[in-house]
């Protein structure tokens, strides 16, 4: 057995120390260093376990390596691959992290279920009969995905090796133990060794491993930061577990953008893929009322229709309030002033409270006007025609500024029905849509002369 030895780890921040210290001078944080114990890895690491066949490397010219570009695994999931960026990348490693029971394990089941290649989905924290009562709700009916219950990362090497599956998928990282450190699972020192170990796998095998990471009580992942390093790409699942939609969105991503957004539904029998978030973001209502405006809003290259809902009223308790959720407080403010200076609203002495409905957090300036448009709307207790949208920044000077792709929101505005888009006359249209009127509008007064 290799020698052992003692170091001193931040459990916040994962900085090595020689010996104990009350502050760890890396993050400043307090009583946070631990003394664990650490060993020496021996020469043999994973392929020690496995006959798989590696290439030796070597240094090579940039025009030297092979460009011919390698096929992404299709994982038969449309909002999963939108995130990733066309699919999962040969060798890459994807950490999926959020909060206690918002649907990590089921996400990570379902795509194992539906895949055609020969997964192996290893679980630390589920037995194999309550995975299979999981399973049997998503797709009772597969004959690809394996399923093994193992904490010990040489013994999961073992079976790897004798299946040689097309995808890893590991539930979790911080249950993972490697016989090279002497430490308990869930460490800072654990989590590094166990992660260096998946990724060493899988880049000398081209195998992709999907990894979930449990989270702190900051939403931050678990574990050393390194860890968002040492990965490709760290997906983020949120929402409301009071509510039945989920939002899959990518912090990193070295193969694909950061901008895409993916939106599940969590039903019984799993959770399904929302192709079109918009007719969701739009509450369904009786009759009209006052305070809503529909805005045109782009995550990525996906455009969304969404509703921003305001509320007017006069302060009660002396000192207006100002809230909004889903949306930068700040901007608010800002546009608060923008009504009052160069519209003439007086508003200072009211209470202003805005929401983004469907529990999302927008921070694209085109829904602007939107607010602005909801905002009067509810200031004069009129409600707005429920066939406008609008797609459009508000300067502080009062002018309407152009954004970025404006035809995209006027095509998905179309789709869903709306008689009329209002933009700035400042943008380059080159499209003539038949079945929406496009209003060009220069300045803010013009905004208040066409709703109010």
């Amino acid at each position: 057995m290799a020698k052992l030895k003692s170091a001193f780890f931040c459990q916040n921040c994962g900085t090595q120390f020689a010996k104990w210290q009350g502050q760890c001078t890396a993050c400043k944080e307090w009583n946070t260093i631990v003394e664990e114990l650490v060993s020496k890895p021996d020469k043999n690491d994973w392929k020690a376990t496995t006959t798989v066949k590696t290439k030796n490397a070597k240094p090579l010219l940039i025009h030297e390596i092979d460009s011919a570009k390698e096929a992404r695994l299709d994982t038969f999931d449309a909002e999963f691959n939108r995130v990733l960026g066309g699919g999962l990348v040969p060798g890459s490693l994807t950490l999926l992290g959020g909060d206690p029971g918002i649907g990590k394990s089921t996400l990570c089941l379902q795509i194992a279920l539906k895949l055609p290649y020969k997964t192996l989905y290893v679980s630390g924290e589920e037995s194999q009969k309550q995975i299979k009562m999981r399973a049997e709700r998503i797709n009772p009916v597969n004959n690809t995905c394996f399923i093994l219950t193992e904490t010990k990362t040489q013994h999961i090497f073992k079976q790897i090796e004798a299946l040689e599956p097309d995808i890893v998928v590991i539930d979790s990282i911080q249950t993972l133990q490697s016989d090279y450190i002497e430490s308990s699972a869930g460490s800072i020192s654990q989590v590094k060794e166990c992660t260096t170990e998946l990724i060493k796998f899988a880049k000398e095998t081209n195998t992709p491993v999907i990894l979930i990471g449990h989270i702190t009580k900051d939403g931050n992942i678990a574990g050393p930061k390194i860890l968002e390093h040492m990965v490709d790409t760290v997906l983020h699942f949120e929402g409301d577990r009071n509510h039945v939609f989920r939002i899959l969105r990518a912090n990193k991503n070295r193969f694909g953008s950061t901008n895409e957004l993916g939106i599940y539904e969590m039903q019984g029998t799993g959770l399904r893929e929302v192709s079109n978030p918009s007719e969701l973001l739009i509450s369904e209502k009786d009759g009209e009322l006052s305070g809503n405006a529909i805005a045109a809003t782009l995550e990525g290259v996906r455009p969304l229709m969404i509703e921003v809902q305001a509320l007017v009223s006069t302060a009660v308790y002396g000192t207006p309030q100002r809230s909004a959720t889903g949306f930068n407080a700040k901007r608010l403010n800002m546009l608060l002033a923008v009504l009052e200076k160069r519209a003439g609203f007086r508003l200072g002495a009211k209470d202003v409270f805005l929401n983004i409905t469907g529990g999302i957090t927008v921070d694209d300036p085109a829904i602007d006007l939107a607010v602005v448009a909801a905002i009067l709307s509810s200031n004069e207790d009129e409600a707005l025609p429920s066939n406008y949208c609008f797609a459009a920044e508000v300067g502080l000077s009062g002018e309407i500024r152009p954004v970025q792709r404006v035809e995209q929101r006027i095509l998905e505005a179309e789709k869903l029905g709306f008689s009329t888009i209002f933009v700035s006359k400042y943008n380059k249209i080159s499209i003539k849509p038949k079945c929406i009127k496009i209003q060009l509008i220069s300045k803010i007064e013009d905004v208040v002369g066409f709703l109010v």
